[in-house]
Parts: structure tokens; C-alpha cells; sequence
């Protein structure tokens, strides 16, 4: 079975094979960036395959050397953004959040191949899936506060589960981790050299003994090198510990680890509103019952940035329109921004809710 997509490169590839139904992001020269056709093929794929007898288990993974997925298409948020387009980006969010809820509560056995870069959207359809696999290649990161806008996707959900105050860390600097980082914080499940994915995917569509998909992943498990949160934890749990933004930067700078400071130095060149709503978010989505939860509160806070806030647009200007990489941010400080911009974030509600 193979699902269409728009212009002359299908842009998801599906099929079975053996018991094993195959899904694999076809737009290598974006690294796998998703757009809404792309959103859509997928979910059509686990529909068709969630009733077919055939089909005992689905596999994840992404086309070419670079990477699963780089996230979403964030120069057409930027078109929607400044086009004033409010429900095409809603309607973007709403179905891309829908399949990330569909793979977490997926009925069949789902592993994902989170393979080289892996970031953004790319979270959102491997790290909810129960059997997440990391490499040497793998670059996981939730980095939207780089342009100034907050981790979606299910993000807030992983990252307030993380040990200590690695949650916040990852969310306010966006941090790329590595194999044996996204284990340690959650992200990831298993370690297999890149190496040896081919001769796992052989392994799923066969289904020799073991028989279970988590069985067949053991089989080709690996121990990775210790993770450097391990090391860095006491410094990292001491400052981001702090109440507020302002907070974390002043115990940064009283810490004596280089990366500390090196850190507070990256939190003040980011968009303060970016930066005090993503604190407040993870926070609250750590009593909350449910990815679902977490994603209903996601939906109204990138709903607020992509209608309310300047700083989004800006940051995908500097980034990736003009690629200066000097974004003006609205209000420029953290002691400019108003006591109540978090609260006012978190209390927005988009016209049209995520579950209807």
C-alpha cells in the first residue's frame, strides 16, 4: 500500500510488508519537515493499518542520511503568521496534534527510528511512540524558543517528566541531546547503532523469535556512552530550579561550571516572552492528567503566540527568512515584560478547541 501526496515526490511512503507496516517521511532535502499533506498521509496510514489483520506492528523512520525529522515547516507558520491566516495555522496544529496523539495511544505495537535529527515536530511523532530508538546520529531537541516560541507537539508533556530540572533546561535552551542524552531524559528507550537498523527493520517484518517488536529491539540493544546530564545535573537542577526566568539566569551566573554561564548568557539573547511562558508551561503540564492535557494547553498557547505575539514572526525572520540571527524581540528584556504575560498566555482559548 503506498499513500499519495501532492507533486511529483511523494512525500510519505507507506506499505506492508510482512507483518510490519512501514511508514517512512519522504522529503529528504528538508530533512523530513513536515507539512499538513504530510500530517494527513501518516494519519491515513494508521487508520488503514489499525484494522488490518495483517499488520501487527508499524515502523517509523525517515528518508536519507540527515534525519527522522527537523519538525514542522516552520516558513509556512511564518506565511500563515504574518498573512494573518489564524485557522490555517489551527488547523495545521489541530491535525498535527491529533496524530501525535494517535501514535501515543496507537493500539498495535509502534517503534520509531529517531535516526540523525530529530527536533520539533520530529518529537512528536517519535517520542510518543513505545519503542523509541536512538543511534550515534540521533540530535534530539525541542528548540522553538530559538524563535521565540514555546515546545508543542507533546513537548511540555516529555519535558516535565524529565529527571530533576532537566525539563526546563531543555525547553528554555532548546539543547540538542544525544543518544545516551534523550535516554537519560526520557526521549528514547533503546540504543542501536545506525549500523544495525537495517538488520532491525529485516528482524520486525520477519518476526522470528522473539516474536513481540520490544523482544526483537533487545536483540539489537546496545549500552551507550554515560550521558553528560549526568555530570552536569547538580548544576543544572540548582539553577533551573529557581522560580522565575530572572531567577535561573542569576543562580547561572553564581554557578562556577563554565556551561552554566555559557547558558545564562544563551537565556538573554532569547525572547523573554518566549522564555517566561515555556517555564510557566512545563510547570503546569506537570499536573496535568494526560499527553492529551498537555497537548489541549499547547494548542491554546501557540494559538496566543501565532495571534498575539510579534516574537514569533520575528524569530523565524532571523533564523530562517533573512537568517541575520538578530531578532528584535517585543518587549526586549525580561524586566519589560508584563507581570502577567505567562497567565495571559496560558488562560488564551483558541475560537475552535482542539477536541471537539
Amino acid at each position: 500500500m503506498s499513500v499519495p501526496a501532492d507533486g511529483p515526490e511523494q512525500k510519505v511512503l507507506a506499505h506492508a510488508s510482512g507483518s510490519l507496516g512501514r511508514v517512512t517521511l519522504n522529503r529528504p532535502r528538508a530533512i523530513n519537515a513536515l507539512d499538513l499533506d504530510m500530517i494527513r498521509a501518516v494519519m491515513a496510514a494508521l487508520e488503514d493499518w489499525e484494522h488490518d489483520t495483517d499488520v501487527d506492528a508499524v515502523l517509523l523512520d525517515g528518508a536519507g542520511e540527515r534525519g527522522l525529522c527537523a519538525g514542522g515547516d516552520v516558513r509556512g507558520l511564518y506565511d500563515r503568521t504574518v498573512g494573518g491566516l489564524a485557522e490555517e495555522s489551527a488547523l495545521f496544529f489541530r491535525e498535527e496534534y491529533a496524530l501525535n496523539a494517535r501514535i501515543a495511544e496507537y493500539p498495535k505495537p509502534f517503534v520509531a527510528f529517531a535516526d540523525g535529527i530529530t527536533m520539533g515536530g520530529g518529537i512528536g511523532l517519535a517520542g510518543h511512540a513505545p519503542i523509541r530508538i536512538v543511534t550515534e546520529r540521533s540530535q534530539l531537541a525541542m528548540p522553538e524558543t530559538r524563535i521565540g516560541f514555546t515546545p508543542d507537539v507533546g513537548g511540555t508533556w516529555l519535558l516535565s517528566r524529565a529527571p530533576g530540572r532537566l525539563g526546563e533546561y531543555l525547553g528554555l535552551t532548546g539543547a540538542v541531546m544525544n543518544a545516551s542524552d534523550a535516554i537519560h531524559a526520557g526521549f528514547a528507550d533503546h540504543y542501536v547503532p545506525s549500523a544495525n537498523l537495517e538488520g532491525l527493520r529485516d528482524a520486525l517484518e520477519t518476526r522470528a523469535d522473539p516474536s513481540t517488536p520490544t523482544e526483537l529491539v533487545l536483540l539489537f540493544d546496545e549500552t551507550p556512552p554515560p550521558s553528560r546530564f549526568i555530570a552536569a545535573r547538580e548544576w543544572i537542577d540548582d539553577a533551573f530550579s529557581a522560580d522565575t526566568v530572572a531567577g535561573i539566569i542569576e543562580r547561572l551566573r553564581a554557578r562556577p561550571e563554565p556551561e552554566a554561564s555559557a547558558t545564562a548568557d544563551l537565556l538573554e539573547e532569547l525572547s523573554p516572552t518566549g522564555l517566561v511562558v515555556t517555564l510557566e508551561a512545563i510547570r503546569r503540564v506537570r499536573d496535568l492528567p494526560d499527553l492529551r492535557a498537555a497537548l489541549a494547553q499547547e494548542y491554546g498557547l501557540v494559538m496566543w503566540f501565532a495571534t498575539t505575539q510579534p516574537d514569533l514572526a520575528e524569530g523565524i525572520r532571523a533564523q530562517v527568512v533573512d537568517k541575520d540571527r538578530s531578532p528584535r524581540w517585543q518587549p526586549a528584556t525580561l524586566a519589560e515584560l508584563a507581570p502577567d504575560a505567562a497567565a495571559s498566555a496560558l488562560a488564551f482559548a483558541p475560537v475552535t478547541p482542539l477536541w471537539g
